[in-house]
């Protein structure tokens, strides 16, 4: 009988031991897994105010991007130079290629480049959020928490971005964008990055209502060298308008009802170019 419960309480003290060790190991891997995004502190929330006037709602410098497009071509490769060469030939021929059509996002750096839409620029604590019009994917976080880029990021369409600020500037880096995702001089001129890429901007007020995104791509699969330009944003100045509610596949749908009596939407046929086909 002594022996049972000797080798009980045994079994006991050993499962105690275990049960122990297990709990102390487990809290010290949970203790030492980072926080993605820890509760912002009161100092957080009052650095903000040291920070440069973005606020309102930004529209591009179009005529600027349609000038560079002609005087700032990137250095593509002899593969990539070919197709902008075909592009470009169609558009002026009026048979612009359908790059942006499919309601997928214009992703990096193609927003910063060629976009025509507004956008807005929110500061909280540790990031930077970008909010672009037209379509709710016009999104970009850029972590300024001191955080590094993940030692092997999933690709997204606007990639991962991390920024720290020199002075008034807002210096980016951007890794882990999709391959698929394109280098546009304009919006029926574009390469797919190929994998790869990286971005450098740097984002300064000029004055008190201009913006300037000083960008460098670096794609070593379509560009012989890295690749410099300037796109201008300027602030409405009236500070009287807001990012409104786009939604890109709304134009393929049109109001109407089911058999039941309620509101839905039909859909409506298009060709690959994105125009709607005529009834028969």
């Amino acid at each position: 009988m002594r022996v049972v419960v000797s080798s009980t309480r045994s079994l006991f003290l050993i499962c105690a031991f275990i049960c122990g060790f297990s709990n102390m190991v487990f809290s010290q891997v949970n203790s030492e897994k980072p926080i993605i995004n820890p509760a912002p502190k009161a100092k957080d929330w009052a650095d903000l105010a040291k920070l440069p006037d973005w606020s309102g709602v930004w529209n591009p410098f179009i005529s600027d991007q349609d000038k560079q497009a002609k005087t700032n071509m990137p250095p593509w490769i002899p593969a990539a130079a070919d197709l902008i060469k075909f592009q470009l030939a169609e558009e002026k021929a009026g048979r612009p290629p359908p790059l942006f059509v499919n309601c997928l996002p214009e992703a990096m750096p193609s927003w910063m480049l060629i976009t025509h839409n507004a956008m807005e620029v929110l500061f909280t604590p540790g990031r930077v959020t970008m909010l672009g019009e037209s379509d709710g994917n016009r999104l970009r976080r850029i972590y300024t928490d001191g955080r590094k880029h993940p030692a092997d990021p999933d690709p997204t369409f606007h990639g991962h971005s991390i920024g720290h600020w020199e002075g008034d500037t807002l210096v980016i880096d951007t890794i882990g964008i999709l391959p698929q995702s394109l280098i546009a001089i304009s919006e029926a001129a574009g390469v797919p990055n190929n994998g790869d890429m990286r971005i450098i901007e740097r984002i300064r007020l000029v004055g008190k209502d201009e913006l300037h995104d000083e960008i460098e791509v670096i794609a070593p699969k379509v560009l012989t060298k890295s690749w410099k330009t300037t796109r201008i944003f300027f602030r409405q100045r009236a500070r009287k308008f807001d990012i409104v509610e786009g939604v890109c596949l709304e134009g393929y749908f049109a109001p109407g009802k089911d058999k039941y009596g309620n509101d839905i939407f039909v859909p409506i046929q298009h060709d690959v170019g994105g125009n709607r086909i005529p009834p028969k």
